[in-house]
């Protein structure tokens, strides 16, 4: 993986889970499996966000939450949906209440399945995120590069 020239900056939201995801999820900040090695910063804010991950499904009352973080977070930017209620909706899929899973209403570039997923999966796809979002920031620039010489 190449350098970034910064540490990136994760957000989890947590849409409608059951908490498992999420007490993984926070695991994976303790030293036993220290996410923050990897240089990866968590943050509540998401104009400093780079990475936005989601836990739990998406309902009617997390849509319009999910959809204003995802457009207040700078370009670009990478989401992972953890878990498989953030995937497709889970065992609550077809629920009244459930859209479905988060690429229902914004895009998903990492899923990371399972129930609750691991926190290795968890750091795997952090990880996986961390190079794509590497990707993005290139094409980013080589297309900012373009447009100012045009």
């Amino acid at each position: 993986m190449g350098k970034l020239a910064r540490s990136p900056w994760l957000l989890h939201y947590d849409g409608s889970s059951c908490n498992g995801c999420d007490i993984e999820v926070l695991d994976c900040l303790t030293p036993r499996y220290d996410l923050e090695r990897f240089g990866i910063i968590n943050t509540g804010d998401p104009f400093q966000a780079d990475i936005f991950l989601i836990t739990g499904g998406i309902n009617s009352q997390s849509e319009q939450v999910v959809k204003q973080i995802y457009s207040q977070m700078p370009e670009p930017k990478v989401v992972v949906a953890v878990g498989i209620c953030a995937c497709t909706g889970g065992v609550f899929k077809e629920c009244y209440n459930i859209k479905g899973g988060v690429d229902t209403v914004i895009p998903v570039d990492i899923y990371v399945p399972g129930c609750a997923a691991r926190p290795e999966s968890i750091i795997d796809g952090v990880v996986k995120a961390m190079e794509l979002l590497r990707t993005k920031q290139e094409e980013f620039s080589r297309r900012k590069k373009e447009k100012k010489q045009a």
